[in-house]
């Protein structure tokens, strides 16, 4: 059984910062491009950041220089470091996993508040 499992979201204030990770099982991880998306009400999810299997990062141009994306092959999890937080970054924060020729897995969310 796959399970994606985000952690670390919760209420900051603005400019602050939050550590958000992703632990994966039931995949084999290291074939596999890992992303975050994030969600708010009544809005398309949105793309944030990937890593590639082989560590390439990409970033949508809202995150860039304040996001940062790794991942742990050891820990089968990946990270979303998230630094000088605004309060149009509050959503739902999911983790996909893509790999060629394989299905797409998602994790259940975390919710990131950035308010005062």
């Amino acid at each position: 059984q796959v399970q994606l499992v985000e952690s670390g979201g919760g209420l900051v204030q603005p400019g602050g910062s939050l550590r958000l990770s992703c632990a994966a099982s039931g995949i084999r991880f290291s074939i596999y491009g890992m992303g975050w998306y994030r969600q708010t009400p009544g809005k398309q999810r949105e793309w944030v950041a990937t890593i590639t299997s082989a560590g390439t990062t990409h970033y949508a141009d809202s995150v860039e220089d304040r996001f940062t994306i790794s991942r742990d092959t050891a820990k089968n999890t990946v990270y979303l470091r998230m630094n000088s937080l605004k309060p149009e970054d509050t959503a739902v924060y999911y983790c996909n996993a893509e790999a060629l020729a394989l299905p797409t897995y998602w994790g259940q969310g975390t919710q990131v508040t950035v308010s005062s």
